[in-house]
């Protein structure tokens, strides 16, 4: 039996017209979860507000020791995966935070910015497939001119 997941986000305008919506796969739809977890604000979702993660809470905060912050938010992430994605099984969460530089050509000035690495990776547990996830963040943008 093929299941399918509603892609997000939904298109109030195709279902009105009678277009159905677009579906994805078992991977596409954990990968959307993962994303909304990631992004999502503590106490955000008006009826769960465990879901979400730390980052949103940290992401100013001075780092005074870059194994502790990347700890804490994996912690975060673990707890909250743990809690909102129950299709996943041997959930392995690394986290890495390092300091991009880049170049304004036009306005001759630099920006510094600390880039969050995700990796996520874990077994889906309908298929028994191994499923990956990454994805990056930028916080704390610092701008030199």
């Amino acid at each position: 039996m093929n299941q399918f997941f509603l892609k997000r986000p939904l298109s109030f305008q195709k279902l009105q017209t009678g277009k159905g919506v677009a579906k994805v796969d078992l991977q596409d739809s954990i990968t959307q979860n993962l994303h909304l977890i990631i992004s999502t604000r503590f106490s955000e979702h008006k009826y769960d507000p465990s879901f979400g993660c730390e980052i949103w809470e940290v992401d100013f905060e001075l780092i005074v020791s870059q194994n502790s912050w990347e700890e804490k938010l994996r912690k975060s992430l673990v707890h909250s995966i743990a809690l909102h994605e129950h299709r996943l099984a041997q959930v392995d969460i690394a986290v890495k935070i390092s300091e991009i530089l880049h170049q304004h050509y036009s306005k001759k000035s630099y920006q510094i910015k600390k880039q969050v690495d995700v990796a996520i990776t874990g077994i889906m547990k309908k298929t028994g497939e191994p499923y990956q996830f990454k994805t990056k963040l930028f916080l704390s943008p610092l701008s030199l001119g």
